[in-house]
């Protein structure tokens, strides 16, 4: 057995009915060319029930004591591993578009993970047109993060579409691959006593400035309490109440889209930027759409929390390794590129805190700056003392085009975790030449999610156009080729007229 570290045991101590704490994506393939589909899909699922010795946390359980989460919890082996159970193969009713397999995918991310039993799933879905499939995986989040499951989806894939893969990428055997292929488009310096001397320069200043370093960030977060910084945003503090801020229901709601890469990062540079940024903009402007529709839009500011990863290059060994800022929407701002430059402000002003802290300092004073927020959750007082408005969170994913045993890889959408008190998450990944974004939300508490799609496109022309970028219309087209043209980008959408038209 081993124990949980307590930032893992965080999200077991926060879970409830209402708020499953797992995380998933939805990735979307195109079958090679003259395959039988039944039977490629049979070998990949064949693929994935390995039955051989697992690679952690996949073949163990959750271990614990009289006291439950409360106490000290262990992950130990799981002897009796039924793969039937976690590996599942289903299809799609017709006419199989997006719109049901957003649906089949809501439904599935609503359903707490058995504690019984190793802590993920994975479902092999067919049924969608023009030969496409997809895959739905979820695992809980005391067991893997973000960045750590992007390292296990690609551990699986190849960018050569002649490539073949036989083994699981939840096996002991495909992680000591990943890890040597890591090893080696990461080789070790050629100054090894620099290393060696920076090493101890490292310990020398986590011994002796760490907990000054963190005091001081500390000083930081207190000084936007009495007034003294109005640029940088901290939890709790000034989160206005809303439409997203608010209690949520067990029901999930998911849409997805995206959106060219290159696009978004021209828009951040326009403003002097990063894609960071840009992204932020994209969905502030969405969610002040979205709170003017529902007449709900507060005169305060909505903040976003941002995750922000402190895993060391190679490692795939934590289960997580973040931190977090906060940034100002500028929601009550109506001029865009006024919004931009706020956002900006306070996302600069996050990042220069910081970058006075070392990886294991940034973990311990977001531990401590949301021990307040796990208390929250627990007493139930989370939707009326929000400590942020919504989660905005950017995953790096690969930059070229991949294949899974020669199948295209078309769209890596991300689905998260919305709370009380933040009833929307916007995760995106960097796929290819495309930013997919998956947005996953409370099913009662914001209505109408798909028109979110809509709000951030929106957002994005009315910001390049405040930038004074030019833009290409793009020449009308009919139903049927914007339907095609869905297909072959990646981009996804929810609403009906997505459905094949008959011509």
């Amino acid at each position: 057995m081993r124990r949980m570290p307590i930032t893992d045991a965080f999200f077991l101590l926060s879970e409830s009915r209402r708020t499953p704490m797992h995380v998933g994506g939805l990735n979307l393939f195109t079958l090679p060319r003259d395959v039988d589909d039944t039977t490629f899909l049979a070998n990949l699922g064949e693929i994935l029930r390995y039955d051989g010795e697992l690679r952690r946390p996949f073949g163990e359980k959750l271990k614990m004591g009289p006291l439950g989460v409360a106490g000290n919890i262990f992950w130990e082996e799981e002897e009796e591993l039924d793969m039937e159970y976690h590996v599942r193969h289903s299809a799609l009713p017709r006419p199989g578009r997006y719109r049901e397999l957003f649906a089949l995918v809501s439904r599935l991310h609503s359903t707490l993970l058995d504690r019984s039993r190793p802590l993920w799933e994975m479902h092999l879905i067919e049924g969608l047109p023009n030969r496409q499939f997809a895959t739905y995986f979820k695992a809980h989040h005391c067991a893997i993060d973000g960045v750590g499951a992007m390292h296990l989806m690609s551990s699986m894939y190849s960018t050569n579409a002649r490539s073949k893969v036989k083994v699981s990428p939840f096996s002991r055997e495909a992680y000591e691959v990943y890890k040597q292929q890591l090893a080696g488009t990461n080789p070790q310096r050629a100054k090894p006593k620099e290393s060696e001397v920076r090493a101890v320069m490292d310990v020398l200043k986590n011994q002796l400035g760490g907990t000054v370093n963190v005091a001081k960030a500390l000083r930081d977060s207190a000084n936007v309490w009495l007034g003294r910084n109005t640029t940088m945003a901290v939890p709790f503090h000034k989160i206005p109440k809303s439409a997203v801020s608010t209690e949520i229901t067990g029901a999930r709601r998911f849409v997805a889209q995206s959106w060219p890469f290159e696009r978004v990062r021209a828009m951040g540079r326009a403003y002097d930027g990063t894609l960071n940024d840009a992204v932020m903009a994209m969905c502030a402007g969405a969610l002040r759409k979205h709170l003017q529709e529902q007449r709900d839009l507060p005169k305060i500011s909505l903040k976003a929390m941002a995750p922000v990863s402190v895993r060391a290059a190679g490692d795939m060994d934590s289960a997580n390794a973040v931190g977090m800022v906060i940034a100002d929407l500028a929601t009550n701002v109506r001029d865009p590129a006024k919004r931009f430059r706020t956002i900006k402000d306070s996302m600069d002003a996050a990042k220069a805190q910081l970058q006075q802290l070392s990886a294991g300092e940034i973990q311990a004073y977001t531990a401590i700056s949301q021990a307040p927020l796990l208390l929250t959750q627990l007493t139930g007082l989370a939707s009326r003392f929000p400590a942020f408005s919504t989660v905005i969170s950017n995953v790096p994913g690969p930059r070229e085009k991949r294949y899974w045993n020669g199948a295209r890889l078309d769209g890596m959408y991300p689905v998260s975790i919305p709370m009380d008190g933040s009833a929307v998450n916007f995760t995106l990944v960097s796929n290819n030449e495309n930013l997919d974004f998956g947005i996953v939300a409370c099913r009662k508490s914001v209505p109408h999610l798909q028109r979110l799609i809509d709000y951030m496109e929106e957002s994005l022309v009315e910001l390049e156009d405040a930038a004074g970028l030019r833009r290409r219309k793009p020449a009308a087209r009919s139903a049927v080729k914007r339907d095609a043209a869905a297909k072959t980008t990646g981009k996804a959408r929810s609403r009906p007229k997505l459905s094949t038209p008959k011509k």
